[in-house]
């Protein structure tokens, strides 16, 4: 069982530790020399109870420090914003008044009992969660799809180094940093993630490097952020691009010093944070607009990882749909339905500016939809299909678009025509056999023949 340690200089909350230790699923044990708290790293706190004399409870932090005790919770009588601060600044990691601070001290050893479990539980869920964001989820063999898992898996063993995943929305950077995580020497503790564009501004800060109680109105109780609730595992920073400013500089002084300072504390705390941003957002075109600190910019982007669109992948797009056609069609109770050539020209002429995600979202339509098949019709949102790059309901060729993608629409467009005869496709848009199978197969390179 976890323990609460307890250094006493006083004997007036004797009664009090077991009941703090058990609402904190913990036992209590005190200890009258600082020595005999040295071996506290494993507690979940060490507490030293003081009689309230500012010369007397810096001392005793002292000694504490000097014998290798962590920073102690320190109890008191006395109510004196002056020796809070006082022994604060000697160390303490905090000082509670009682009585009238015991619900605070209640919920700061509560909160570490709930870091504490999600430790252990991080150990035990370390294995299943390795294997639920293995690479293999990630499908695909499109040679730019490849390039990519492969660069992140020679840096998966490298757990220090920052990592910058760029692409558009929907491409799965979220799963592949849960899969670097995951996979990696830090599996069994925390994978921590912010969707920086989620929070408001005004809140990102308390949010990212926590707050002191007290350190604005209704700061009731000590909060930790993210970097410490991450602490030993992966911060994952998701839309970094929309990060703003004024907080850069301080993400920053974080990852050069591996310490953060919560708001209204005086002192830092060191932490061993992975950090994995991701972002859709062009950074270097953000930092020539001075939208984006350029130092922040090189310090994340040490192991820069593109993920293609799914427009860009070739085939992947039918091997993801297959995919989705089956896990869907399990989750929902029915038989998965064969993509159909129709269905295969859809998914392969489409621009997908959603990518994996409105790919999914569409795949889930028209199974819902579909009368134990899968229609054309259905994998949009009404109006999608008209002028988009899906021409295969009828046989538009997608502009704008690049030219390799109004290429190979144009094969597909002339295969329908042609009731599937590729030789008489190839003759009629002038080009071999061969490069109408690269065009088809979303392997063709050349844009001239």
């Amino acid at each position: 069982m976890t323990r609460l340690l307890v250094v006493a200089r006083s004997e007036s909350f004797s009664q009090l530790w077991p009941q703090l230790a058990a609402g904190a699923r913990a036992e209590a044990r005190v200890v009258a020399e600082p020595v005999e708290a040295a071996a506290a790293g494993d507690a979940l706190a060490l507490v030293l109870s003081v009689a309230g004399v500012e010369e007397e409870g810096e001392g005793a932090i002292a000694a504490l420090l000097a014998a290798g005790a962590p920073s102690p919770l320190v109890v008191g009588a006395r109510e004196d914003h002056r020796l809070a601060v006082a022994l604060v600044r000697a160390g303490a990691a905090d000082y509670f008044a009682l009585p009238g601070d015991l619900e605070a001290l209640r919920a700061e050893l509560a909160d570490r009992a709930r870091r504490v479990e999600a430790r252990e539980a991080g150990g035990r869920l370390a294995a299943s969660e390795r294997q639920h964001f293995d690479f293999s989820r990630i499908i695909g063999r499109s040679p730019q799809l490849r390039a990519a898992l492969d660069r992140a898996g020679r840096i998966i063993p490298r757990d220090r180094a920052t990592i910058l995943v760029t692409g558009e929305t929907g491409t799965g950077k979220e799963l592949l940093a849960q899969a670097i995580h995951y996979n990696g020497p830090r599996a069994a503790q925390p994978f921590v993630e912010l969707n920086c564009a989620a929070v408001p501004s005004g809140l990102l800060e308390t949010e990212i490097f926590g707050h002191e109680r007290g350190a604005f109105t209704d700061a009731r109780t000590a909060k930790p952020g993210l970097f410490e609730a991450a602490d030993g595992g992966t911060l994952f920073l998701d839309e970094i691009g929309d990060l703003p400013l004024t907080l850069q500089g301080k993400i920053l002084k974080a990852l050069e010093e591996k310490q953060v300072r919560r708001v209204g504390a005086v002192r830092g705390r060191e932490v061993d944070v992975r950090i994995i941003a991701a972002t859709h957002v062009d950074l270097a075109q953000a930092v020539r607009k001075g939208e984006f600190r350029e130092d922040l910019f090189y310090r994340l982007s040490v192991i820069p990882i593109h993920l293609p669109a799914l427009r860009e992948r070739g085939d992947d797009v039918v091997l993801v749909a297959e995919h989705f056609v089956s896990t869907l069609a399990e989750q929902y109770g029915m038989d998965a339905p064969a993509l159909t050539p129709e269905v295969r020209r859809a998914l392969l002429t489409h621009s997908w500016p959603g990518n994996v995600r409105e790919l999914r979202n569409g795949i889930e339509r028209a199974l819902l939809l579909g009368d134990g098949g899968l229609d054309p019709a259905d994998l949009f949102p009404s109006g999608a299909a008209q002028g988009d790059g899906q021409g295969a309901g009828g046989g538009a060729i997608p502009f704008p678009a690049t030219l390799a993608e109004i290429e190979r629409s144009a094969a597909f467009a002339m295969m329908e025509r042609m009731e599937g005869n590729k030789s008489a496709a190839a003759e009629a848009l002038g080009i071999s056999r061969s490069r109408l199978y690269r065009l088809l197969e979303g392997t063709d390179e050349d844009v001239s023949e």
